[in-house]
């Protein structure tokens, strides 16, 4: 029989946490972050990172792994999460996997196999190099021209990414995406996707307003602190929420213009979020725009019981 597994998927802000935990305590389960900056020690305000108190005594597997200097790709997340998986069904309990990182969790659901994408570390280092003069906004205007749906869906800031993008083509004259199709159809698991979305303007407003909560909680002093401990130039602080503080703290933009720039990337991100689970993955949506919370959390419930057991 194969291993149960429960995806919860769905833009920034929408309310993933919440439906998370209290699936999780109707159904004996345990969440693993599915977002590739939670990752991350003491970056907590910026990656709305849930508190422990939150967790409602829910195990949550996955966060707080590595120190921001360091990497975190989608193979080491998949290479992580496949024993989690199974460990947790072993104890009778159901996985949940819960974030916004697509290509993450695709990985992860249908077991993507990496090494077919051959690599080229020497253009990966005239990359790197090219971004160190020119910047990533122009690193990522070159992956429109090869690769248009990467561009769309790849946020400049995760320039690693945007730099494998751009590597896979140079070697194969091919996209990553033509390698991510021709990956197996069929999950290995016992698979219900879940997907949280609401109405646009609604969902913006709410963006809007965790960003607001985010600089009173003190997000401008986490990232100050992370600056001052030398964590800069790394795959971590390339992050929506950490950028765009950066830029202040550099004094290249006012306080205020890179709040303003992070409700907007982070809008935009949520879209780029939504437009990707809806063209690559099979997910079953539920709006949570009107109506009360729990009512539509007991129809999840109802729904995900009646696809596992």
């Amino acid at each position: 029989m194969k291993e149960k597994l429960v995806v919860i998927v769905g833009p920034t802000a929408v309310g993933k946490t919440k439906t998370s935990i209290e699936l999780a305590k109707a159904l004996h389960g345990e969440v693993i972050s599915g977002d590739s900056m939670q990752v991350y020690r003491g970056m907590d305000i910026g990656t709305a990172k849930i508190k422990r108190e939150e967790m409602e005594g829910v195990p949550h597997h996955l966060i707080d792994i590595c120190d921001p200097i360091e990497s975190f790709s989608v193979a080491s997340f998949q290479s992580r999460v496949k024993p989690l998986i199974t460990s947790i069904n072993e104890r009778g309990h159901i996985p949940f996997i819960v974030g916004g990182t697509g290509l993450y969790i695709k990985a992860v659901t249908h077991d993507y196999q990496f090494a077919k994408a051959p690599s080229d570390p020497r253009y990966r280092e005239e990359l790197e190099a090219f971004v160190e003069v020119h910047g990533v906004e122009e690193l990522h205007k070159q992956l429109k021209e090869v690769d248009p749906l990467s561009y769309e869906t790849i946020h400049p800031n995760n320039y690693r990414r945007v730099i494998r993008a751009l590597e896979v083509y140079h070697l194969t004259k091919r996209t990553i995406g033509d390698f991510q199709e021709k990956q197996p159809d069929e999950s290995p698991y016992d698979l219900v996707m879940i997907g949280l979305t609401m109405d646009r303007k609604v969902l913006y407003e709410r963006i809007n307003l965790r960003v607001d909560l985010m600089i009173k909680q003190g997000l401008i002093e986490e990232a100050e602190r992370l600056y001052a401990q030398g964590v800069r130039d790394c795959q971590s602080v390339q992050a929506i929420g950490y950028k765009e503080i950066y830029e202040y703290i550099e004094g290249k933009v006012s306080k205020q213009e890179a709040i303003e720039l992070l409700k907007r990337n982070s809008r935009r991100y949520a879209k780029r979020q939504l437009t990707w689970f809806r063209n690559k993955a099979d997910v079953t949506w539920f709006d949570l725009t009107d109506g009360d919370t729990y009512e539509k959390i007991a129809e999840i419930k109802n729904f995900v019981e009646g696809k596992l057991f």
